[in-house]
């Protein structure tokens, strides 16, 4: 794919190293001043070769900036039990159940067995922590200098993870937003009228070229499968135009969203320390 020289990348891997130095320098704080050493708990239920790459890619990035990371890899059946006893071990900061579940029925019910105040995925009914996704969002925009302010915001996708959590904040911050959903009539009509397009709707090639005013700024957090590869919900096409802000087609809000997840168990352990 070429890129024009006028389109501005939103690149999310550019922004990583920044982050990941300020977290090391806090970690060591926390295990030189306080002899508090963060680790987070990831549960696994399924076989999965994709599955392994993310967990591996947090273990990595876990072993950066020193944070211990743990993986158990269990039946459904275990979980319930495995959960309490993480949630009673003082050395443990943060939990992930990943995603998907060997059942899927059962992904609200166990995901609420995660103790609040380790629930760094904010996937629970009592979250304390901000979804990792939005938050990478913000900071991606932020570190590109985006401003929102007097800009309207379209969400396309009102997911648990993404879309729910990044109206809130951007509701809290008195921006302009709207949201396109599955009962949205005309797409294409609200996204001509957006100066700022989100999407996280995991719907690949919802986006394309017409459906975007100039000028405008487009952030990709969808992700799906497509003919075995890995796609964003906005069309290949997209990229043709030069006039856009906008994230790639790879290393946009994905980095970042590791990034983010890790800056929760950060703060898991500060709340220990104080």
């Amino acid at each position: 794919m070429v890129y024009f020289t006028d389109m501005k990348l939103l690149n999310g891997s550019e922004l990583t190293g920044y982050i990941k130095e300020r977290q090391a320098h806090t970690v060591r704080d926390l295990r030189q001043g306080h002899g508090i050493a963060p680790k987070l708990a990831i549960i696994v239920t399924v076989d999965n070769p994709v599955i392994d790459v993310y967990v591996r890619l947090k273990q990595q990035y876990g072993a950066d900036i020193l944070v211990d990371v743990d993986i158990h890899r269990v039946d459904i059946t275990e979980i319930k039990d495995l959960l309490n006893k993480l949630g009673d071990d003082e050395t443990i900061h943060g939990i992930i159940v990943q995603l998907p579940l060997s059942d899927r029925a059962q992904t609200d019910a166990i995901v609420s067995l995660v103790k609040p105040e380790k629930d760094v995925d904010a996937l629970g009914s009592q979250e304390v922590f901000e979804p990792a996704t939005p938050m990478a969002i913000m900071w991606l925009l932020a570190g590109y200098n985006v401003d929102l302010t007097g800009k309207r915001v379209l969400l396309v996708g009102r997911g648990k993870l993404v879309g729910q959590p990044l109206e809130k904040s951007l509701l809290a911050s008195e921006i302009d937003v709207h949201v396109a959903d599955r009962s949205t009539q005309d797409l294409e009509a609200e996204a001509k009228q957006a100066d700022v397009i989100i999407t996280a709707t995991g719907s690949p090639a919802i986006i394309y070229p017409h459906m975007i005013k100039r000028g405008a700024v487009v952030v990709d957090a969808g992700v799906a499968s497509e003919d075995g590869k890995t796609v964003g919900d906005v069309a290949p096409e997209v990229y043709e135009r030069d006039d856009l802000t906008i994230t790639p087609q790879k290393g946009g809000v994905g980095p970042l969203t590791v990034c983010a997840l890790f800056e929760n168990v950060i703060r898991a352990a500060q709340k220990k320390a104080s």
